[in-house]
């Protein structure tokens, strides 16, 4: 690969907030231990994914969260601190700058920490139509938030991630990628119907054996 095409490879900046505060809403279904083990396997899952991506260059995640941050980074990803510790979009945003400290040239994508599902070729699909715009996103399998937001070379990533944030990239002038054969990208969990679909389309390995010890 020369030197041109690797500048052209996406980075990906992946939130995660500290365990002990993740996957509240699986509060009914499993044990405050258990939602944060699973919180980091989705992590686990979702960086092995991204990192196994051809289009994928390298992968920063923004966690405040010791534990995680070994478990990530011996993925291969590299971990930053959440200086900014005012909530999502300051820490995509935050991650997106240490990006492009290093490579002011590159292509920047926000990608949720919890698509335990996700499939390597279905992200290069979502990344390679990205690529045509200045920004573009990605909904949720709901149709509602959001997963996947990406910025062109020189352009500011300006993340607006939580709740109904489909109409909210829609407005900020994103152009919203309508793509099938993508679910995995789609599939973040948050509630147990969520998790229950992402065995459906069929989880990463520490997503499942986690999900195995669970009984």
């Amino acid at each position: 690969m020369d030197t041109e095409e690797k500048s052209r490879r996406w980075s990906l900046v992946v939130p995660l907030k500290p365990l002990a505060l993740a996957k509240s809403r699986l509060a009914g279904a499993f044990p405050a231990p258990q939602r944060q083990r699973l919180a980091l396997a989705f992590a686990q899952d979702t960086v092995a994914a991204a990192l196994a991506c051809g289009a994928v260059r390298d992968v920063v995640v923004v966690t405040d969260d010791g534990a995680a941050a070994v478990v990530l980074r011996a993925l291969g990803a590299r971990v930053v601190p959440d200086r900014p510790a005012a909530g999502l979009n300051a820490a995509l945003a935050y991650g997106a700058e240490t990006v492009r400290a290093r490579r002011p040239g590159a292509p920047v994508a926000a990608l949720n920490a919890d698509l335990p599902a996700l499939r390597p070729a279905e992200l290069g699909r979502v990344l390679a139509v990205a690529g045509r715009f200045p920004r573009a996103f990605l909904a949720d399998a709901a149709d509602i938030g959001t997963t996947f937001l990406s910025a062109a070379p020189g352009i500011e990533l300006r993340p607006a991630f939580g709740g109904a944030s489909r109409l909210r990239h829609l407005s900020s002038g994103a152009v919203e990628i309508r793509l099938g054969g993508v679910g995995s990208v789609r599939r973040d969990v948050d509630t147990a119907d969520d998790l229950r679909e992402a065995l459906a389309l069929g989880v990463g390995p520490c997503t499942a054996d986690r999900r195995t010890a669970a009984g």
